[in-house]
């Protein structure tokens, strides 16, 4: 395979150091880890390490003759002023809104819908360069304060802070080592449970979210407006499980809190209930109390999933996938939990994504159908459907409800549409659906593009969905640059949905961009999810060869001019394709990907993936592991039997300093291999195709990260593709 970075003199790649003494015996295979050194972010080595492959990875952007091109026009479609759906706490109404360049989109309150909007919280004004996220908040019942999360330099660590609404003044309250965690009010407003760790280490200055260690006894606090946090009362731990994750929320009649616990990311989960008037000295009586409180256990094993849509009094409404992969809706009596009743069965084929109370005694349901959403309204004791919402074919982006209101307002985005918000009135017979607002981009006409859903055939004969959209009208030459995406993991669906970057491409560089919905993920339920995950995961990587296969053999590209692209599982994805298929591409971009299938388990909080991917702790599924792991199959592709002389794909791997999600040393480690077995570590090597990485400074695993690092980022990894595969810039 040749590519056209193949025509580039060979790079001049860092030496690495390698120590061959790093061994390790999985259950009796000797396995070397010769850059485990990498491990260590604060060691002077792997700074030196990170800052040569920025320099290297710099040499060859400087180089990429689109960059700036890329940078202007995506700053250009980027700067539009962006809302999301409002919703009303107390006699207020809510909403963020980004003017365009914004680093963090700002919330705003007003009286009425109609009403002047000021602004309650600016992130933009809590740091000079936009790295502090709003990463939650909650507004108390009565409207009365707003709890809000702060996470730095895209970090899962957050703080919590409080501040009310009225004079818009912050309280003192402060809270640390928040992780993982959702704020819910009581209703009387006087406080909050949220969810947090230990402190990682004691003593000394830590910058969070640079640290590798084990996240382990997540526990739930309800913490009382004013206090200290030392003060917090302990609501639930579980020191015997100490990597289980828990989530507390009170239902929306104020009268239950909610114990959700979590092992792992499977949809499962643990539900207990307290009732909150059944303390009699209330939730503060637990304070100089030892005891937790009082859960009663309605599901206590990891079965199926539970969530709560709507209760009457102790009669609760869940969301289950209870002998229903693609999920139901039940009804029980939590004080006579025997009798369990199915309201809304499960769809012969779609997946019921969501079910909201309304208007008292009406559901709002979402469902997807072939990655395509439909949003139903029901009735909610009987589930039967009262009305169809008419919407285009994209995703529902977010919903806006609580059952007392006669008003939902629904979020709307697609691969061509930016984003509408529709206000949906519920009193009339028939609900009026109007177009409340709706977001535009200068310079985007969406009759120049078109979307269609192939069903591609897989290895084994499954139908993969996936999205291509493009120009109108092109001709299948085989000459069209092209991207594909993909996830495939974590019961997570990768719905329609709109980007600047992607658009910029189809429209000045002609690119196909595809969207592949392979095994793993949610779009089909969790038979789908199932079949991608734990001894079943080569399905992901033989789905998304045959969906590149297909866009070579219908006539959109060729290997030479084909790009992949995943983040996170996606990342996973893209470097395990490139290993079993370097003949395919001619690019690959790999997002903060899970690369060590060996070790992932040990740092920040990957041991909850082993849901989806197994540990190397047992030998069964070392064996699964061991097999399609990034860092351990780097091959030489022309030493190996066909001998045809192809190289690895030009490759990008993209991380960033404050990962403490996917951490860092999954890229270090792969970059320094892929280097060494590819490029430096053989004399005369046919490897021109350039491996570097783009290791970003105060940016985390993706969320919360300031609009400036979204251009800059897509500048930078679209213009080494375009480069890569030939692309031409038309204005």
């Amino acid at each position: 395979m040749g590519s056209v970075a193949g025509d580039a003199a060979r790079l001049a790649y860092p030496t690495a150091r390698r120590d061959d003494s790093v061994v390790d015996d999985y259950h009796g295979v000797q396995i070397p880890d010769p850059y485990r050194w990498l491990e260590d972010p604060d060691s002077e080595e792997t700074k030196e390490f990170v800052a040569k492959q920025a320099e290297l990875a710099e040499t060859v952007l400087a180089g990429c003759p689109d960059r700036e091109n890329l940078r202007r026009e995506v700053t250009r479609l980027f700067d539009h002023p962006r809302h999301a759906a409002p919703f009303r706490r107390g006699n207020k109404y809510f909403h963020f809104h980004n003017s365009g360049l914004q680093a963090q989109s700002v919330l705003y309150m007003q009286d009425h819908l109609d009403g002047k909007a000021e602004v309650l919280l600016d992130p933009n004004t809590l740091s000079k360069d936009g790295t502090v996220a709003l990463s939650t908040y909650s507004i108390s019942e009565d409207g009365n304060y707003i709890a809000y999360g702060l996470s730095e330099s895209g970090s899962d660590w957050v703080s919590i802070h409080v501040m009310s609404v009225a004079d818009k003044q912050p309280m003192p309250d402060k809270l640390s080592w928040v992780k993982f965690s959702s704020i819910s009010w009581t209703h009387d407003g006087k406080g909050f449970f949220y969810g947090r760790y230990p402190a990682p280490r004691e003593g000394g200055e830590l910058d969070a979210g640079t640290e590798t260690n084990i996240n382990l006894n997540h526990q739930i606090y309800y913490h009382v407006l004013g206090s200290d946090q030392s003060e917090d009362i302990l609501c639930w731990k579980d020191p015997e499980h100490p990597k289980y994750t828990f989530g507390a929320s009170v239902t929306e009649d104020g009268q239950y809190i909610i114990l959700g616990t979590y092992d792992g990311c499977d949809p499962v989960n643990k539900l207990y209930y307290c009732k909150i008037a059944s303390l009699p000295r209330g939730i503060e009586g637990f304070r100089e109390s030892e005891e937790m409180l009082p859960f009663v256990k309605l599901i206590d094993n990891f079965d199926a999933q539970y969530q709560v849509v709507a209760n009457d009094g102790d009669e609760f409404t869940f969301l289950t996938n209870k002998n229903a992969p693609r999920n139901k809706l039940v009804r029980v009596n939590i004080k006579n939990p025997v009798l369990w009743t199915d309201v809304l069965p499960e769809h012969e084929k779609d997946v019921l994504e969501s079910a909201d109370a309304v208007n008292d005694n009406q559901l709002l349901v979402c469902y997807m159908s072939d990655v395509k959403h439909i949003l139903q309204i029901r009735d909610i004791s009987t589930g039967n459907l009262i009305h169809q919402l008419p919407l285009e074919i994209g995703s529902v982006s977010e919903i806006s409800c609580r059952r007392e209101d006669k008003e939902v307002f629904i979020g709307f985005t697609s691969f061509l549409s930016p984003g509408i918000i529709y206000r949906c009135n519920l009193a009339p017979t028939i609900p009026e659906m109007k177009t409340f607002r709706e977001i535009s981009v200068p310079g985007f006409d969406r009759t120049s593009f078109q979307v269609k859903q192939v069903f591609v055939s897989s290895k084994d004969g499954a139908k993969i969905p996936m999205f291509i959209m493009s120009k109108k009208d092109i001709n299948l030459d085989g000459s069209h640059p092209t991207l594909l995406y993909g996830y495939g993991g974590f019961n997570i669906s990768i719905t329609p949905s709109f980007s600047v970057g992607r658009v910029v491409l189809c429209k000045n560089m002609g690119f196909v961009v595809c969207v592949a919905n392979i095994r793993g993920g949610g779009e089909y339920g969790e038979d789908w999810h199932k079949a991608g995950a734990l001894a079943m995961k080569q399905n992901c990587f033989d789905d998304f060869a045959g969906c590149a296969e297909f866009l070579i053999s219908s006539g959109y590209t060729s290997s030479r001019r084909l790009c992949i692209e995943g983040g996170s599982n996606g990342g996973l994805l893209v470097a395990a394709s490139i290993n079993q298929r370097p003949d395919l591409f001619g690019c690959a971009l790999a997002h903060v990907g899970v690369m060590d299938m060996l070790r992932f388990h040990k740092f920040t909080i990957g041991h909850a993936w082993t849901t989806d991917y197994g540990c190397s702790d047992k030998e069964e599924e070392f064996q699964w592991l061991i097999k399609y792991s990034p860092l351990h199959n780097v091959r030489r592709p022309w030493e190996q039997s066909s001998g045809d002389g192809s190289q690895y794909p030009a490759t990008m791997l993209l991380t960033a300093d404050h990962d403490d999600r996917v951490v860092p040393l999954h890229s270090l480690k792969l970059l320094a291999t892929l280097q060494h077995v590819l490029c430096t570590g053989t004399e005369d090597s046919p490897q021109t195709n350039p491996i570097i990485g783009r290791i970003d400074r105060k940016s985390g695993h993706g969320a919360g990260r300031p609009t400036q690092k979204l251009i800059d980022e897509a500048a930078d990894r679209y213009s080494f593709m375009a480069k890569m595969l030939g692309a031409q810039w038309t204005e």
